[in-house]
């Protein structure tokens, strides 16, 4: 049986013409100029005895938050063994045929495919995911037979070592603005942050055919663990940018929460998935959230946005997204 997701069957109105997708997507895409080197930052200084390397290093992160949105670090903590064990396992559970990811319920039903509320190609996204609350791991019953009895132990070890390196960061950034981080060891833990294991198969149909659309991400934080296939690219300086896999690096990227509670000085910046013709591609990333219920405001007056929950946040995206395919994002909560 066959493990990849029928796009075509499911989305054939959407996706039968090349051309059509072409010319629905000639004013989306922009135009890519070559890779771009991400700022790639050494986190060993942050822990080091020197209080003038540790704030070195505090600036750079700090700045290529602001500047870039965007940044890859190293000696992040997290072993390459345990990155490697977690690959094979997502790998495992994506080799499994499409009924049996549709049916079994593995993993809490986390299991998603393909954009069902898209209207155009512009909306859609070749690509399937398991999209998981942290929470649930460790949960019984969400897990499918023998073949993932490794499964939990080595998420619950993935996932702790993301959160650790997520807490981090977040602190070196509100430390940087002068702020307590109260507010995020308050709000931000495993009970309400996210992993999601993510593929993108090979897709000859359109070079246009987005794995993942334009979007930027609704959280405060978030880590990316990529192979080396690439086709992740970001807006920089209104220019679609492609950016070159490090395998020694994770990518961390500002999330809309973060742009808020930060006054604009860190940004959330558009990124998309484009996919590869011939290779399919992985990624793991990991989701720094509150509870739906914090309250987002702003570190310092005068605020450039209304106070929002997280809740109210996802809600309203939800709902642009149903209406027009398109999330809209902070602009709505702009005073």
């Amino acid at each position: 049986m066959d493990s990849n997701p029928p796009f075509l069957h499911r989305y054939g109105a959407l996706l039968h013409n090349s051309s059509k997708i072409r010319n629905s997507l000639n004013d989306q895409r922009g135009e890519i100029v070559g890779e771009c080197e991400l700022p790639l930052l050494d986190l060993k200084n942050l822990t080091s005895d020197n209080e003038g390397e540790r704030r070195v290093c505090v600036g750079e992160i700090a700045k290529a938050a602001s500047e870039w949105g965007f940044f890859q670090v190293l000696n992040h903590g997290i072993s390459h063994e345990l990155l490697e064990e977690m690959r094979r396992e997502q790998v495992k559970m994506f080799e499994m045929p499409f009924e049996k990811k549709l049916s079994c319920r593995l993993l809490n039903d986390s299991y998603r495919w393909g954009t069902p509320t898209a209207t155009s190609v512009k909306e859609f996204s070749w690509s399937e995911a398991f999209h998981i609350p942290l929470s649930k791991i460790s949960e019984n019953g969400w897990c499918f037979g023998e073949e993932f009895n490794s499964l939990r132990e080595v998420m619950e070890k993935f996932a702790a070592a993301m959160s650790e390196l997520a807490r981090l960061l977040a602190g070196v950034l509100v430390e940087n603005l002068g702020q307590s981080r109260q507010f995020f060891e308050e709000n931000c833990n495993e009970s309400t942050c996210f992993l999601r294991l993510n593929r993108y198969p090979a897709c000859s149909l359109s070079p246009e055919i987005f794995g993942f659309v334009p979007h930027t991400d609704s959280d405060f934080l978030t880590i990316l663990h990529q192979d080396q296939v690439g086709g992740l690219q970001l807006m920089k300086d209104s220019t679609w940018v492609a950016v070159k896999p490090n395998p020694d690096a994770l990518i961390v990227n500002i999330g809309d929460l973060f742009q808020a509670w930060s006054n604009n000085v860190y940004k959330s910046v558009e990124h998309k998935v484009v996919v590869n013709p011939n290779v399919e591609r992985y990624s793991i990333a990991y989701f720094m959230c509150p509870s739906y219920d914090s309250i987002i405001g702003s570190c310092k007056e005068p605020s450039l946005y209304k106070k929002f929950t997280f809740g109210q946040y996802r809600q309203q995206v939800q709902q642009d997204v149903k209406m027009s395919g398109i999330k809209v994002g902070l602009p709505r909560f702009l005073i």
